[in-house]
């Protein structure tokens, strides 16, 4: 079945009603269970479930602790270029902004790569806007040879590309794709994206999938909370998750779950996730997918960080900066607010601290740049 079908099952309806009627005893049959279905993972997001979070948090971190030790894996992103011709209502690179633009050269990136490769990070998230005409593939081909120069397993998050632009980027060393359908919802969909490639849901929603097909080993997707209803958006995701693994079952399949954090305060959040109503999504995707990835982004603070470590989380970024050359130049702008600005040597520290095994390079790749 297509993917669209399968989330065409799950609508926000049937998620209410679901969740409406799910008991204490659904809540602990889903915590015991190995192999989670849907109803399970939203017994897990209920409020039947918030008397239970101790007991589901123990759960999380005994399957974090099986599948993935005490490793968690550091990286960082790599801006390039914050030209954008999407109307994106929520996002601080949005077309409609007037704003200096910045578009690194080559050189530049290599300036940039270099930085960052000295504080020991091996694995790189290169990010851009989406704007096709500027940042071409061509440009995105000679930025990832540079980067795989420097770092093991070059990760990209930016505009979806087609089939054949995937193949590209992968034949020169990209291996992972990060990106975010932003919100599953198709009906509010078209008014947090009113114009701009970024417009078409459904080539957003098929671009891991290409990915996959074009030579991608890996791929992090996940909905940014606060644009809709938050477990409806987590129930797509893991049906798209589902879906990818069922399809896919050699790739390397992770979620990251970021709330927005805009810089510009005139932009509002409809839907705001709080912190407990957060914790309860990562130990639900967590006992949902225990062999999953979880990335936890520097949207949150040091303090959440830390204490998602225990509860599921096994990718963070460190030494951030969301600025086009922000590691070289400090005049750029950012696309969102950070609420942690460790470094990466404070990042390896404390989790050195907390018990925590800090990994600077790809667990696939652990030996290409030593």
């Amino acid at each position: 079945m297509a993917l669209q079908e399968l989330l065409k099952e799950w609508p926000e309806i049937r998620v209410a009603e679901t969740l409406a009627s799910t008991t204490e005893q659904r809540v602990l049959g889903a915590i015991s269970k190995d192999i989670l279905t849907i109803e399970d993972f939203l017994a897990l997001l209920s409020p039947a479930a918030l008397p239970h979070l101790e007991t589901i948090a123990e759960r999380a971190n005994a399957l974090t602790r099986r599948h993935f030790g005490n490793s968690i894996l550091i990286f960082t992103p790599i801006y390039i270029s914050d030209f954008c011709e999407n109307g994106c209502t929520y996002c601080s690179f949005s077309s409609k902004h007037h704003m200096k633009r910045h578009h690194l050269s080559i050189a530049e990136i290599e300036l940039e790569a270099k930085l960052i490769s000295e504080t020991g990070i091996r694995h790189i998230l290169m990010l851009t806007g989406e704007a096709p005409k500027k940042a071409n593939i061509i440009y995105l081909q000679d930025a990832v040879s540079v980067l795989k120069r420097y770092f093991s397993a070059p990760a990209i998050e930016i505009y979806a590309l087609d089939s054949d632009g995937y193949a590209k980027l992968a034949a020169c060393g990209a291996d992972a794709l990060t990106i975010y359908q932003e919100t599953y919802n198709r009906e509010l969909y078209p008014a947090y994206h009113p114009a701009g490639p970024k417009a078409d849901y459904d080539f957003r929603l098929e671009a891991p999938e290409r990915a996959l097909s074009n030579g991608f080993r890996a791929v992090t997707i996940g909905p940014l909370l606060g644009l809709a209803d938050r477990i409806t958006d987590a129930v797509s995701t893991a049906i798209h998750l589902d879906y990818l693994q069922n399809k896919y079952s050699a790739a390397e399949l992770s979620v990251s779950l970021p709330r927005i954090r805009p810089i510009n305060q005139d932009i509002s959040i409809r839907y705001p996730v709080h912190d407990r109503e957060f914790v309860q999504m990562i130990l639900a995707f967590r006992l949902l997918k225990p062999h999953m990835g979880l990335t936890v982004s520097t949207r949150e603070s040091k303090s959440m960080r830390n204490a998602l470590l225990r509860l599921g989380a096994t990718k963070m970024s460190a030494g951030v900066s969301t600025a086009v050359g922000g590691h070289s130049a400090k005049e750029t702008s950012g696309q969102f607010e950070i609420d942690d600005s460790r470094s990466v040597d404070e990042m390896k520290n404390d989790l050195l601290n907390l018990g925590f095994q800090p990994v600077m390079h790809d667990w696939n790749h652990r030996f290409s740049l030593e």
